[in-house]
């Protein structure tokens, strides 16, 4: 803990503070970065080769299957994530974008569906979706009759 004015403070509320006092005295001043896009071009591919090594290992009838793949493409999303701010590159930017582009053109181009498969939804939302319109009308039905047979309380 460190003592500011007798108030034990956090290190982070301190390094808040003086980012706060820093902003407001004298603007905020950002490190100019120069993105190395040589550097990510030269490393994408080891992520595309992690990926189509991992994407090998399974049938390809299987890669259009969400569940299948989720973990091998956010094992390929987080490489190239990490390549790109290696290189001192925003993420998202236009070389990663390409790259995985390239990724889905390979891999996940006949992944389209024409037909539209209807799936029930689950027992409880399906319940909830017949409920609540059944209680609403016996309400409604309930405060009809209860009106009509008291008179007037409205007016």
């Amino acid at each position: 803990m460190l003592t500011l004015l007798g108030i034990g403070m956090d290190k982070h509320v301190l390094s808040l503070l003086q980012l706060f006092v820093s902003v407001v005295c004298g603007g905020l001043q950002s490190p100019v970065h120069n993105c190395n896009e040589s550097f990510v071009m030269e490393s994408l591919p080891e992520c595309g080769y992690l990926f189509e090594m991992l994407m090998m290992k399974m049938d390809s009838s299987q890669w259009c299957n969400l569940t299948k793949v989720i973990m091998y493409y956010d094992t390929l999303s987080e490489c190239a994530e990490h390549t790109a701010r290696n290189g001192n590159c925003f993420w998202p930017n236009n070389l990663a974008e390409r790259f995985i582009i390239g990724i889905h053109t390979k891999f996940f181009s006949n992944c389209t569906s024409d037909t539209i498969i209807w799936e029930d939804p689950p027992d409880d939302i399906l319940t909830a979706l017949i409920l609540i319109p059944v209680f609403l009308t016996a309400a409604m039905i309930s405060l009809v009759v209860w009106c009509s047979k008291g008179g007037d309380i409205f007016g």
